[in-house]
């Protein structure tokens, strides 16, 4: 009877480490070499999540091409040749984003562009798109919306990146009055992603959320991204949000983090409904969206438009999903670009000086987005900083299709085996290492990990970019092929904006010894001091009034 029990349980079990056994030795990418996982659960996922050094290590050890293993034990391809980056992101239908990540956008931010796939991603795309990305390879509809969101509507925006900037300068030069000292510690970090949420508010939606704004209790909405995205307890939740993303059943179970991520969902789906109600219904008394200049009515006035037609056009629902991933991404991103631009300044007095003397050409405090973008060595530097501390610091991609990835340069396998392409096998998840390829030191030069603007020779200028044109982009998160930033024209003046506006009024110095700025990464690189983990994110730095 027992042998009757037994025989049967003994041949599931060997049948299923046959069948493993098979699979693996079949899966093309089995020989490939990697590092080895150390937790069935967690793979290498949290190693690297609490180390970003350490595909760099990786890279030096196993190539540009190697195998790792994410949460329970699901392969992923690290890929940081350039020539095979190229491939894949310039084949946005053979390489999607994986359905695990879609997921997770989902979870906190609604079926916006930023989570939609295939044809609800076509459609969005058609009319949303020019919010997104800057291409301008698009059909004659998509080409004549694009213009409305294009440089001369972002020159009209210019204005209010400057006013906030202003608005932020006074409000750091006050601080600096009232304790009458020579330097003050700010943490400019906290600061920057109030500024940056007033800025997103009114040049996005016309909408006012006076984060700015000295009163006793804290803006909700900053308040909610901050206990999301920026307490110690953020990289935590972001692992629970990749299992219920991966086992979607794991939605109905109190995980942690689940109630701030609902509360940040809330409030920022609250807030939207708002503005799309009070934009359409300001918009319905009025002639036209003429008068309006925020990219919200831009949205509304293209998708009203008779060059679209009606199964094309975003939905009332749709438009209010687009608003979570705007806040997301304008408010986020800029944000931390300006605040590692200054920690990159205050590490480095030649090249803060220089800034300095290039911003005094220009005579007024409220410049135009052309006077701006005349500026070549503010351009280098605000470039340099996108490379180097690069916001985004990764994508995946799944292969929807078997496929042949090129290499620029061989591997050589577990066998001793040399390969100049890889079989890719649908399903493939690849690891596209932003951070990485950027600060790589056969594209940028031995001193690819430092901001490269100030040469001795007085040389400025945006290095290797001929090299880095095979990666398919630029040194910047905003790279072609991805969806990660509310349009790189709008970021890179706002940050101009502010970087204009700060260093021509304070001198900044580090507040902390070297290297003790390090990096809290949840999907986005932001700073934090390394020996104040408990304070989650925060840059404080030493300012100094400038006088002339």
């Amino acid at each position: 009877m027992l042998s009757q029990t037994l025989l049967p349980i003994a041949g599931a079990i060997l049948y299923y480490v046959l069948y493993y056994v098979y699979r693996a030795s079949t899966y093309p990418l089995y020989n490939v070499r990697g590092p080895r996982s150390t937790s069935f659960i967690f793979g290498n996922f949290k190693q690297m999540q609490d180390d970003n050094q350490l595909t760099k290590m990786w890279r030096e050890e196993f190539g540009p091409v190697f195998r790792f293993k994410h949460l329970y034990g699901i392969r992923h391809l690290h890929v940081s040749d350039v020539k095979a980056l190229g491939h894949i992101l310039t084949n946005g239908s053979a390489y999607q984003r994986p359905t695990s990540t879609n997921e997770f956008r989902k979870n906190l931010l609604g079926n916006g562009i930023l989570s939609v796939e295939e044809d609800d991603h076509r459609r969005q795309a058609s009319t949303a798109r020019p919010i997104f990305e800057f291409e301008f390879n698009v059909v004659p509809m998509q080409r004549r919306i694009l213009a409305t969101f294009g440089t001369p509507q972002i020159g009209r925006l210019t204005e209010i990146f400057v006013q906030k900037s202003i608005q932020l300068r006074d409000i750091w030069a006050s601080q600096l009055a009232q304790e009458n000292s020579i330097a003050t510690r700010v943490d400019v970090f906290s600061w920057l992603r109030r500024m940056t949420l007033d800025v997103i508010g009114q040049a996005g939606f016309g909408y006012n959320f006076d984060a700015l704004e000295a009163t006793e209790k804290p803006n909700e909405l900053n308040h909610a991204f901050t206990e999301l995205l920026h307490t110690p307890d953020a990289q935590r939740y972001e692992l629970f949000q990749f299992t219920a993303a991966i086992f979607p059943i794991l939605k109905l179970v109190p995980y942690p983090g689940k109630k701030v991520i609902d509360h940040a969902r809330a409030k920022m789906f609250s807030v939207a409904g708002r503005i799309v109600s009070d934009s359409i219904r300001v918009s319905a008394g009025e002639k036209s969206f003429d008068s309006k200049k925020d990219l919200l009515s831009v949205l509304l006035r293209a998708n009203l438009s008779k060059n679209v037609p009606e199964s094309q056009r975003l939905k009332d629902d749709e438009v209010i999903s687009q608003i979570p991933g705007f806040l997301i991404a304008g408010h986020e991103t800029s944000s931390s670009a300006v605040a590692w631009a200054l920690h990159a300044l205050s590490l480095d007095a030649a090249v803060q000086t220089k800034l300095r003397e290039e911003l005094f050409t220009i005579s007024t405090d409220n410049p135009t987005m052309d006077e701006l973008n005349s500026l070549t060595y503010l351009e280098s530097v605000v470039r340099e900083v996108l490379r180097v501390y690069s916001p985004v610091p990764f994508l995946d991609r799944m292969a929807m299709q078997d496929d042949v990835l090129p290499l620029s340069k061989p591997y050589v396998d577990k066998a001793g085996k040399s390969h100049d392409s890889l079989l890719i096998p649908k399903g493939q998840i690849i690891h596209v290492p932003i951070l990485a390829v950027n600060t790589d030191k056969e594209i940028w030069g031995d001193d690819a990990g430092g901001i490269q603007v100030c040469h001795s020779d007085g040389r400025t200028s945006l290095p290797h970019q001929a090299q880095f044109q095979a990666y398919g982009g630029t040194s910047s998160p905003f790279s072609r092929g991805t969806i990660t930033a509310l349009g790189f024209v709008f970021s890179l003046v706002e940050i101009k904006a502010l970087l204009f506006t700060l260093v021509r009024a304070f001198e900044f110095e580090p507040a902390v010894h070297k290297g003790g700025i390090g990096i809290n990464s949840t999907g986005l690189q932001a700073p934090m001091v390394l020996a104040e983990p408990e304070k989650g994110t925060s840059l404080p730095l030493l300012l100094k009034p400038y006088t002339a």
